[in-house]
């Protein structure tokens, strides 16, 4: 038993890691024109209506006769339709997107948290 406390003792976090329990938001600041654009070609992308569900947010967009929806879900990852047909599903945060930036606040104050 006194191991199980050892254990336990070696995960759990005190005082001294009260940081690591601090809630953090992050959010995802996606550029939708400049990203269809390198998605679909084209340019002038215009977002004309917008919706939100509970764990995404849609937008529709149109440039000329070409029509586009991307949906965002809160985990980063992303899927788009152009003309009904996808032309991409998966993460927008790995890093091999320009148009998408991430930043992390503290949930408690607002205060932005730069990583290194």
């Amino acid at each position: 038993m006194n191991e199980l406390q050892n254990t336990l003792d070696k995960v759990t976090p005190s005082e001294d890691h009260s940081a690591w329990a601090d809630l953090v938001v992050c959010r995802v600041e996606v550029d939708l024109p400049n990203w269809l654009s390198q998605l679909a070609g084209g340019s002038n992308w215009q977002v004309y209506s917008e919706s939100e569900h509970d764990h995404a947010i849609s937008f529709s967009l149109r440039q000329g006769k070409k029509e586009a929806e991307v949906t965002l879900f809160n985990n980063g990852y992303a899927q788009v339709d152009l003309n009904g047909k996808s032309i991409f599903d998966g993460s927008i945060t790995s890093g091999k997107n320009k148009c998408a930036h991430l930043s992390y606040y503290r949930a408690d104050n607002g205060d932005p948290i730069v990583l290194n």
